[in-house]
């Protein structure tokens, strides 16, 4: 039988704003946090900042390499792959950072993990801004993936999303509240030493921060 006071989670942490967000919110039920180096252009920025947010909620931190995502999957996202677009996410251009299937071979790597663990829950930090561009963050994919799953482990290992339906403003709220310092984390698709400030996720990120009414303070190259 499960010790109802034992940290039970595992979260998904790209050191983004939303997974930073849930990870600050939810520690408390955190035991152990995971990034993924699966050879996009801005991981190792991502990585940067999980490792300084778990150094400040003194959760553990493992980053797990999945090569093969860079190797042979086609994605603007990836080293080598095309030009990252500039502009919203209401452009068709954005479904070129699609990288196919990313999060539920995530999911799934984490649930084993997690079970191996002896962890019962797997979180992560969808939200409804990703909806359109990405099907592996809507909420039938989310209730799919909770029922494989469950269905897949012998604890029954669940998926918790409690973003899924919230946009990055109402997420940039819940980090106001908790006194995120959202100029440690990272969003560029860029991937370089600063924000591009030009990309979708840099627009997001801006447009965010504003709506929650947080003095932005990251550096953008414009």
């Amino acid at each position: 039988m499960k010790n109802p006071d034992k940290k039970d989670g595992l979260l998904i942490l790209s050191g983004g704003m939303d997974s930073v967000t849930l990870l600050h919110e939810y520690k408390e039920e955190l035991a152990l946090a995971v990034s993924f180096d699966y050879g996009s252009k801005h991981n190792e920025r991502e990585i940067y900042y999980a490792r300084k947010q778990c150094a400040l909620t003194g959760t553990e931190h493992l980053v797990l390499k999945l090569p093969f995502i860079g190797d042979y999957f086609k994605s603007a996202l990836l080293l080598g792959g095309e030009e990252i677009p500039e502009g919203s996410y209401a452009d068709a251009n954005m479904q070129s950072t699609v990288v196919p299937f990313r999060n539920g071979i995530m999911l799934s790597v984490a649930a084993g993990l997690a079970e191996s663990r002896g962890l019962g829950k797997v979180y992560m930090a969808n939200h409804a801004g990703d909806h359109a561009v990405y099907p592996d963050c809507r909420p039938e994919f989310v209730k799919a993936m909770d029922k494989a799953i469950a269905a897949g482990t012998y604890a029954g290992l669940r998926l918790v999303s409690p973003y899924t339906r919230l946009t990055k403003a109402d997420i940039a709220r819940h980090g106001k509240a908790l006194g995120i310092d959202y100029a440690q984390t990272w969003s560029c698709y860029k991937g370089g030493h600063i924000h591009c400030g030009r990309c979708a996720t840099c627009l997001e990120r801006r447009e965010a921060l504003a709506a929650a009414g947080i003095q932005d303070l990251t550096e953008y190259e414009s």
